[in-house]
């Protein structure tokens, strides 16, 4: 199993970026579809962004697409999260997320692998 760690998030004014990032031990991350979830208070964890493999294939999440941006370092077995044009319903955990399987899923339960999450705070 791929250990998964978060880091990046913070508080920030509506309108403004951060970078998250996802630093994975233990395994290589070439052999990960790798996610991004989120998951704001009294809500369900939800899908935000995922990268295939080698990093050629994403899937965005409507309500980040345009905003958001994930890519993926694999010889330094690392994923990022580009956040742009921040909102204040941006607001949650964001975590990592690594899945086994060669296809880009977005249904959490498919994912094996998660990091402890980094708080995200957007303010109006």
């Amino acid at each position: 199993q791929v250990l998964l760690v978060e880091s990046g998030g913070g508080s920030v004014q509506a309108g403004g970026s951060l970078t998250l990032s996802c630093a994975a031990s233990g395994r290589t991350i070439s052999d990960y579809t790798m996610a991004w979830f989120r998951q704001a208070p009294g809500k369900e964890r939800e899908f935000v962004a995922a990268i295939s493999r080698s990093g050629g294939s994403t899937r965005i999440a409507d309500f980040v697409k345009g905003r958001f941006t994930i890519s993926r370092d694999n010889a330094k077995n690392t994923v990022s999260l580009q956040m742009n044009s921040l909102k204040p319903e941006d607001t949650a955990v964001y975590y990592c997320a690594a899945d086994r399987s060669v296809l880009v899923r977005t249904a959490r339960w498919l994912y094996d692998s998660w990091g402890q999450g980094t708080q995200v705070t957007v303010s109006s």
